[in-house]
């Protein structure tokens, strides 16, 4: 692994995500050893993954390297690796690259898609989780377009211009609305053959609204925004099942469709050997206290989305997003430094910055605080909160071009069939 020894404290970091950048960015001029372990050597800003998908964006705008990130830092080493399992006896990391050992362990890992055991919907569905996952579901939308352009066939026409997304969180709302916009924006003047009414977009929710975590009242606009621009949006309406060509609803719905994106939930993705006790199995986090220490271990802590923390204000655990990962991240290091001191931990505190989601252009929702708001005014708030938690200058200006472009020009700059999707 060509890890120098050291006499300082070593914390190992698995995950390079929202939470083990801000730990590990706070901890810059610490006396330690730090060690970042991730599959991927880029981080991903996954609030926009859903642009990269529907060619709003290029994949290297929401991706940075990990090792550019924390050139500054002395005494950090990165090492792309998959972390296979979990000594705590030993105080031990086994990769498929080697085996480290750890004086602190932290787990920010994420999450990976739920399936909710439907072994048909993981076989078929599109999931988008990661980057190259996005640019399949491009692609497939791409090419399913290419198709049907020159498709003789009207049902496999309609087959083609059906696209599905199951779930109306925040991913499918945002897909939901800029396949629409691509709909709007693109296929009258790149498809003059194809009609307008021949592409649909339905968007399926088991829940009575899309939505659910935000206010009734965004909820509400968020879905008028949604039906003006054409997605057909169906709640309380259960996925069972999706062979390929057919998705059918548990009470009796069907739609013939040749693109189904499954965003309908995720899922803690726990590291083995961390588990048992400190594993809560319904939502596969670790329950952590209020200083981020997995349940029974001093040296052991988790992070962002596998972390639950339960409180007053949060009885449930924190919402699984990129705030309260790096709040925990940053609250961490402060511990850290401070027990090294000699001086006592505080417990962590989450600081609800808002919720937001954006429908389509000049159409978004906003809840801050106690109030709520919709419109060209939260578009405009969504759009300055992202490209400010974006990592990496260029990536910010990359991004901000391709949003005016986009805007002015009523078109997608990156709609480029690169790497062509061929089925699972």
């Amino acid at each position: 692994m060509n890890i120098p020894e050291t006499s300082l404290p070593r914390i190992v970091v698995i995950g390079g995500g929202f939470a083990g950048i801000s730990l590990i960015k706070n901890l810059r001029n610490a006396a330690v050893q730090i060690i970042l372990f991730d599959r991927r050597n880029y981080h991903t800003f996954q609030p926009l993954l859903y642009q990269v998908s529907t060619a709003g964006l290029e994949p290297d705008s929401i991706a940075y390297p990990l090792r550019k990130i924390f050139r500054k830092h002395s005494n950090f080493h990165f090492r792309m690796a998959g972390v296979e399992s979990v000594d705590l006896q030993k105080q031990e990391v086994q990769t498929n690259i080697g085996t480290i050992a750890y004086d602190y362990l932290v787990i920010a890992t994420g999450t990976r898609t739920n399936f909710f055991g439907n072994a048909s919907i993981r076989s078929n569905s599109m999931p988008m989780k990661s980057v190259p996952q996005a640019l399949d579901i491009r692609s497939l939308i791409l090419q399913n377009i290419e198709k049907a352009d020159i498709s003789e066939d009207e049902v496999e026409k309609k087959r083609l211009l059906n696209f599905v997304i199951a779930g109306a969180g925040p991913t499918g709302v945002e897909l939901a609305g800029a396949i629409a916009e691509f709909r709007k924006g693109l296929l009258q003047n790149d498809y003059p053959w194809l009609k307008k009414e021949d592409m649909e977009v339905h968007l399926v929710e088991g829940s009575d609204r899309v939505l659910s975590p935000m206010r009734p009242r965004s909820s509400k606009n968020a879905q008028r925004s949604l039906e003006r621009l054409g997605v057909q949006v169906h709640l309380n309406t259960f996925v069972k099942d999706y062979d390929g060509t057919i998705v059918t609803t548990q009470d009796g719905k069907t739609f013939d469709t040749k693109t189904f994106i499954w965003a309908a939930g995720v899922t803690g993705a726990p590291v083995k050997g961390v588990e048992g006790d400190a594993l809560l199995a319904r939502a596969n986090r670790y329950k952590v206290n209020r200083f981020n220490q997995v349940e029974g271990y001093e040296n052991l802590f988790a992070l962002g989305d596998i972390a639950y923390m339960e409180t007053e204000a949060y009885p449930k655990g924190h919402p699984q997003v990129a705030q309260p990962a790096i709040q925990q991240g940053k609250h961490l290091a402060k511990n850290l430094k401070a027990s090294w001191k000699g001086k006592s931990m505080k417990p962590f505190t989450y600081f609800d910055k808002g919720t937001m989601a954006t429908i389509g252009r000049n159409k978004a929702v906003c809840d801050i605080g106690n109030r709520s708001f919709g419109g060209a005014f939260a578009w405009f708030l969504w759009m300055f909160v992202h490209l400010w938690f974006l990592v990496g200058f260029r990536n910010r200006v990359v991004t901000f071009f391709n949003w005016t472009y986009n805007y002015i020009n009523y078109d997608k700059a990156a709609r480029l069939i690169i790497r062509p999707f061929k089925g699972k």
